[in-house]
């Protein structure tokens, strides 16, 4: 059921830490243009320990949740019902409570990478590369489960991070082939290339470029762009930054929360690239 413009409605954005987050700009700006005067979006600091007390003192005003870390795995006990793509990753990034009072976790990160490659007109590759194997590459990894046909090579710095990641691709059923970090510069021929590591660690990458590059996503945002990003666009690349990332995902989190689509995804991503140019 669609959502009333002048009822009072709350939503929020839990994580550790949370100050940087852009979720608050993005909600607030989707709000405003589908006329929902009475709706709010917060940002809270709540960790794993405060988390399962944060969520029980929630009333009837509450029509959802957004979690980064390091909450997307803790909150999993604390729901009523889980969606199948949240399970796949076992990690929780939106929470909706329905009007019976129920907690339904799901993940809108896998679908928010698959529509930011949709948007650039990727729909489908027939192989891919990953560098970095942290929580990121698992959504990453659940995105190409959906549109790579073909071996996904995953770069990693040890061999922790590898069994973890042919864990994951048994799991997603994805032809997944672990190579190490030193041969990261190899990762650049692939037709898709998801960098998900943290900022800097992909820097010396740029000077590896090949000369015609094919889809770059970089899911960092800020600062942007990264040096292997700005490479990428340099020699003609198509590049998809995180923020895309940020703001689709955010998109079907609108649509879940309001019952309302669509959401209004040129409104929420100027909303945020001015906030990130006012920083």
């Amino acid at each position: 059921m669609p959502a009333r413009a002048t009822e009072a409605r709350r939503a929020a954005v839990l994580g550790s830490p949370i100050a940087h987050s852009l979720s608050p700009v993005l909600h607030r700006a989707a709000y405003a243009e589908l006329g929902l005067t009475g709706w709010s979006y917060d940002r809270f600091e709540v960790d794993e320990a405060t988390l399962p007390g944060f969520i029980e003192k929630l009333g009837p005003e509450w029509a959802g949740l957004s979690l980064t870390m390091p909450l997307k795995r803790a909150v999993i006990p604390l729901l009523d019902e889980v969606t199948e793509t949240a399970a796949s990753v076992e990690a929780v990034n939106t929470v909706v409570f329905t009007e019976d009072g129920r907690r339904v976790g799901d993940n809108t990160d896998i679908p928010g990478i698959v529509a930011a490659l949709r948007e650039r007109g990727i729909e489908q590759v027939d192989s891919a590369a990953i560098l970095g194997a942290g929580a990121t590459a698992s959504s990453a990894l659940a995105a190409l489960a959906r549109i790579c046909t073909g071996e996904v090579v995953v770069h990693v710095r040890s061999e922790a991070r590898a069994a973890e990641m042919r864990q994951w691709g048994r799991r997603l059923d994805v032809d997944v082939r672990i190579a190490d970090w030193a041969q990261a510069e190899e990762a650049l021929r692939a037709p898709l290339v998801i960098a998900t590591t943290p900022a800097g660690v992909t820097d010396a990458l740029g000077s590896a470029v090949p000369e015609r590059p094919a889809t770059l996503f970089d899911v960092l945002y800020d600062p942007w762009p990264t040096a292997l990003a700005a490479r990428w666009s340099a020699y003609g690349g198509a590049v998809v930054s995180g923020l895309d990332l940020l703001v689709h995902q955010a998109v079907f989190q609108v649509e879940q929360m309001t019952g309302i689509q669509p959401a209004p995804l040129a409104v929420m991503r100027a909303a945020g690239e001015h906030a990130l140019a006012a920083r």
